[in-house]
């Protein structure tokens, strides 16, 4: 945190608060829960669940702070895939859009909503409500969205499921949209550092491979037995690892030899001093499958034109290693996601990392 001399307690930084202090808060409701909450609010949960009788309904509600390009079509999108980590199909949406004063026009309003409309479409979700005003203290737009959806209680895949000896799959890559945020909001200040069809690659990312993960878990549920799904978003795949196991109150071995990292993504990554393995991450899907099945599952996937991975193990014991040439080192931890380490030191002058251990991959 940093300290303002003005005031006795210090500011928390940009983005998620810490995990110790969040789980200490969600505590408060935990034990305050309707009997028909089967799942609620918990660190590495992407979505909570109600159950309706024969029928669970899922719900989900995520802002979109660092992006402003296709805001729209990413608040749709990242929404859905919370709802499709334990195993429904999204179905509903409705949408809060707080706009900058003397910044918004028509032709920015129609942008955002043409782009909220044309996710909708693509992944079948109706859009039943929402929110919109001109907000006075805002630089950049913010959409906040809720996502509904429903699953037979027979095929909810739990976020805390995870068990010992399951095989850890990641699917598309890492950092996906990560690579697109940095393309998008940064190609000017990159185009000294990284040749520009990297970049425009890059910038695709946004559709190709994709940020959406709900196809992913569909696919994979089909062919085998999913014990848990995770949406690794900000914090990047460290962080969306850490959360998955300690959820079920479990550790896991990761494969460096493994990982799938994008070029693209480690070109822009070196050249702004950041690590893929802490930057915002939709897009890929994390799960923890039946060791029998991942073969199966991984195969599935591709044979549907989606790249899967089995990158490592889960274990009983706690903590998470990263296994290289045979030998465990610490997997790097993240106080805060690198993007917004990045978006905060581009105002100082500075981009030294700020993660707990450093990946010696990196």
């Amino acid at each position: 945190m940093t300290t303002d001399h003005s005031h006795d307690e210090p500011y928390y930084p940009l983005g998620k608060l810490p995990q110790s202090e969040l789980m200490t808060l969600l505590r408060r409701f935990s034990s305050k829960l309707d009997v028909r909450v089967v799942l609620g609010p918990g660190l590495g949960h992407d979505a909570a669940v109600i159950d309706f009788g024969d029928r669970y309904l899922v719900t989900k509600t995520d802002p979109i702070t660092f992006a402003t390009d296709q805001i729209g079509w990413y608040v749709v999108h990242i929404n859905a895939n919370d709802v499709a980590c334990v195993g429904a199909r999204p179905r509903w949406f409705v949408v809060t859009l707080l706009l900058p004063e003397k910044k918004t026009d028509r032709s920015l309003v129609l942008s955002i909503f043409d782009q909220v409309e044309a996710a909708a479409q693509e992944l079948g979700v109706s859009v039943v409500g929402g929110h919109t005003e001109v907000t006075a203290g805002l630089d950049r737009p913010i959409a906040i969205g809720s996502m509904f959806g429903e699953i037979e209680p027979a095929h909810l895949v739990r976020s805390d499921g995870a068990q010992p000896g399951d095989s850890l799959i990641l699917t598309k890559g890492i950092a996906v949209e990560g690579t697109a945020i940095l393309a998008r909001e940064l190609a000017g200040s990159l185009t000294s550092k990284v040749d520009s069809r990297l970049i425009e690659r890059a910038s695709a990312f946004l559709t190709d491979p994709g940020l959406s993960v709900v196809k992913d878990a569909m696919i994979a549920t089909s062919a085998g037995e999913v014990h848990a799904m995770h949406d690794p978003t900000e914090g990047g795949v460290a962080t969306g690892i850490r959360e998955m196991v300690e959820a079920a109150n479990l550790g896991a071995t990761i494969d460096a030899q493994a990982l799938p990292y994008f070029p693209e993504t480690l070109a822009l990554c070196r050249a702004l001093a950041l690590d893929p393995l802490g930057l915002i991450a939709s897009g890929a899907l994390l799960l923890a499958v039946a060791p029998r099945d991942a073969d199966t599952i991984v195969r599935a996937l591709d044979e549907a034109g989606i790249r899967a991975a089995v990158i490592g193990q889960v274990r009983a014991e706690p903590g998470v290693d990263l296994q290289i040439d045979g030998e465990l080192h610490p997997f790097p931890a993240f106080r805060r996601d690198e993007i917004a380490r990045l978006f905060e030191s581009l105002g100082e002058g500075t981009t030294t990392s700020e993660h707990d251990d450093a990946s010696p991959l990196i």
